[in-house]
């Protein structure tokens, strides 16, 4: 299997973005989710499904439209919620105090071997075993 690059909520979220002061953010989100050497996992497009389509949002997306980005995403390596991945979630939590979410993603990534992890909430550069967290947007 080639190696993949696994991608945060936050590239899907900024992917759909009307936000004038995020184009260059979209515009990148795009141009990465057109690649073929993509993973995430069930979470991630849980938590898309859940912020895209949030009524607090400035431009929520109807369900039909979120529900059709989820399905197309899935074209992806889905990683799957486990109780594997939550052990080791909760192993990553404990040790480099990441908050339990972002640690869930980690866990995913790891499992599925993706030698990088897309994202933006994560410290750009550090690494957590064969795991590189890198920000797309620096």
């Amino acid at each position: 299997m080639a190696t993949r690059r696994f991608i945060d909520t936050n590239i899907l979220l900024y992917s759909i973005s009307r936000d004038p002061g995020e184009t260059a953010k979209r515009d990148r989100a795009v141009a990465l989710l057109a690649a073929d050497d993509l993973a995430l996992s069930a979470q991630v497009l849980q938590e898309f499904y859940v912020q895209a389509t949030c009524p607090g949002r400035a431009h929520p997306l109807p369900h039909d439209t979120a529900a059709g980005l989820v399905r197309a995403w899935a074209r992806f390596p889905v990683q799957e919620i486990s109780l594997e991945i939550v052990t080791a979630a909760l192993e990553i939590h404990a040790r480099y105090g990441f908050a339990y979410w972002d640690s869930a993603i980690v866990a995913a990534a790891e499992a599925m071997g993706c030698r990088e992890l897309l994202s933006e909430d994560l410290n750009h550069g550090q690494r957590i075993g064969k795991l590189r967290i890198v920000n797309p947007f620096r």
